[in-house]
């Protein structure tokens, strides 16, 4: 069993940088690739960024790329996201998310098993 809470989230003018983190209980996290998804109100949930468990992979969703980076620290259990020259289109709830199946690197919310309960991003013009 993993339990994934985000924290980081909050406030910030268009431009600015917030960095959000999803700490991580279960010894088995460092097994895992992680994700961060997000969901605004009128929009499904969507993938954002993927690391694999080795952090040899990183993938990002294209509306993001250049501008978030995403790491973990193992020994730590936890994982981050970098959040920089934040538009107002980047508001949302911000989701970790953990897929249990080992070597997988994908962007579809179905394969992601563990999901924390989210974290607010509000971004003013």
């Amino acid at each position: 069993q993993v339990q994934l809470v985000e924290s980081g989230g909050g406030l910030v003018q268009a431009g600015g940088s917030l960095r959000l983190s999803c700490a991580a209980s279960g010894r088995t996290f460092s097994s895992y690739t992680l994700g961060w998804f997000r969901q605004s109100p009128v929009k499904e949930r969507e993938f954002v960024a993927a690391i694999s468990r080795s952090v040899g992979n990183i993938y990002y969703a294209d509306s993001v790329k250049g501008r978030f980076t995403i790491s973990r620290d193992n020994a730590k259990n936890t994982m981050a996201l970098q959040m920089n020259s934040l538009k107002p289109e980047d508001k949302a709830v911000y989701y970790c998310a953990a897929d249990t199946v080992r070597g997988r690197m994908t962007d579809r919310r179905g394969d992601y098993y563990y999901w924390g309960q989210g974290t607010q991003v509000t971004v003013s013009s």
